[in-house]
């Protein structure tokens, strides 16, 4: 056997002492643990994916609808909050006590303010003036505070804000406008749960207004990962006639939440081949009433979509095919809107 060198022992004895010795493992000294989530009151996880079901409207086409509205803060943006919030509090980043700060129209800053009750987290929302006040109440329900920005500044004044306050306090802020990890809640999760739920497992088109642009470029990527052939579809509402009812920081103003030229995840070189649908602002409301009263108590937005996705269905190349779209958000957010105008 040959002899051991000088240089060659240190190594040895150096990697020796860098590891605890223990029968049938070799453990690294010194591991950085993940930081686990509370072990109380956190209910998200042991959610169920919400349903996915098929939907005809009168003698209108059939369309797959994500139920989104079922999720618990009443949208899908618990999806987006939850990998976010997590994923920074595994890596550290937050923990008991961190203030987060988001810009928001309202469900994004609902569900924050959720996930950040649940894990002890302070949360601010940074909103434009002229949101509905449902949506400012449930907000502070959850122990958030809602700081107000001009209405004249739009969605992109309330963003200048938090990085304003970004700049001069300690805070953690999502940017759900430019965060990837927007998207990726729904590539691995919305995605998987839609396929899943699927008869054939496969989509032909996938509809869906944007705000961010996470849901429709996370579920294009999902669907593209798992080998569909998918057609990415910008439900658009255009307007013809203005309303006082105008929420503050979208361009439509009967829809909430939609906007445009805003998100750094949407475009069309991340949606190639994306097909974009117009949609009348009366059309989406009268659909979000019909939904309304065949059970379903969506906001604006679902009605935008599944209109879309009735247009989408008209087209032959793909009058067979399935067309997979996600109803975002609860009706009760929008009380004080032109949508529940006629039951005053």
């Amino acid at each position: 056997m040959r002899r051991i060198q000088a240089r060659e022992a240190i190594v040895v004895v150096t990697a020796v002492a860098m590891l605890h010795i223990i029968p049938g493992y070799w453990y690294p000294r010194s591991i950085s643990l993940t930081h686990h989530l509370p072990a109380t009151n956190y209910y998200i996880q042991m959610l169920s994916p919400t349903p996915l079901v098929p939907i005809r409207l009168e003698d209108g086409p059939e369309i797959w609808c994500k139920l989104d509205f079922l999720n618990p803060s009443g949208s899908t943006k618990d999806r987006i909050a939850r990998f976010i919030v997590e994923k920074a509090w595994r890596e550290r980043r937050i923990a008991r006590g961190t203030t987060v700060v988001e810009a928001s129209s309202g469900s994004t800053s609902i569900a924050l303010a959720l996930v950040c009750a649940q894990m002890g987290l302070r949360f601010v929302a940074v909103m434009p003036e002229g949101v509905s006040n449902e949506r400012v109440k449930i907000i502070r329900a959850y122990g958030g505070e809602v700081r107000m920005t001009p209405r004249s500044a739009g969605i992109r004044g309330a963003i200048a804000e938090t990085e304003r306050m970004a700049e001069t306090e300690t805070v953690f802020l999502p940017r759900q406008f430019s965060n990837e990890d927007n998207a990726a809640a729904h590539r691995f999760g919305t995605a998987r749960e839609i396929l899943n739920d699927l008869p054939g497992g496969a989509v032909d088109a996938v509809v869906s207004g944007v705000g961010t642009g996470g849901t429709l470029v996370g579920l294009y990527r999902g669907f593209c990962d798992a080998g569909c052939r998918v057609t990415p579809v910008h439900a658009r509402p255009i307007e013809w006639s203005a309303t006082e009812d105008a929420e503050c920081c979208s361009f439509s103003t009967r829809i909430p939440g939609v906007l445009d030229s805003i998100s750094e995840i949407f475009s069309e070189s991340a949606l190639p081949g994306m097909a974009t649908v117009e949609v009348r602002g009366d059309e989406a409301m009268d659909t979000t009433r019909k939904l309304m009263c065949n059970g379903f108590p969506v906001g604006p937005s679902s009605g935008l979509n599944y209109r879309a996705a009735q247009l989408v269905a008209e087209r032959e190349e793909l009058h067979e095919g399935v067309i997979v779209t996600i109803f975002p958000d609860r009706m009760e957010r929008y009380f004080s809107t032109e949508l529940f105008g006629a039951l005053a």
